[in-house]
């Protein structure tokens, strides 16, 4: 099993950054690509980012192109999401999932994920 812990979510205001970081523990040889997503009340979880084990994939969905860049650190067992230029709708609960596999095929599906956080609450204040 591999856990994932999620961390740096909190109050911005708009137009403000923030960095969450997401850390896998237990049998983490079996990371591979990772991804975020999110959701916000009411509405379904939604495709965020994601990164090859390698990093030299990576995919984002179309509204956080040039705002949010992913990456990761194999040697921490840990990736990253760096969000610029927040807005409010930007306001949501922001999930770290992982796959067992080193590549990404369905990126943005989350049936194709093995494992996930618990989620860290990002809410921008307008």
């Amino acid at each position: 099993q591999v856990q994932l812990v999620e961390s740096g979510g909190g109050l911005v205001q708009a137009g403000g950054s923030a960095r969450l970081s997401c850390v896998a523990s237990g049998r983490t040889f079996r990371t591979g690509a990772m991804g975020w997503f999110r959701q916000a009340p009411g509405k379904e979880r939604e495709f965020v980012a994601a990164i090859s084990r390698s990093g030299g994939s990576i995919y984002y969905a179309d509204s956080m192109k040039g705002r949010f860049t992913i990456s990761r650190d194999n040697a921490k067992n840990t990736v990253y999401l760096q969000m610029n230029s927040l807005k409010a709708e930007d306001t949501a609960i922001y999930y770290c999932a992982a796959r067992e596999v080193p590549y990404l095929s369905r990126a943005g599906e989350v049936d194709e994920y093995d494992y996930w956080g618990q989620g860290t609450q990002v809410t921008v204040s307008s």
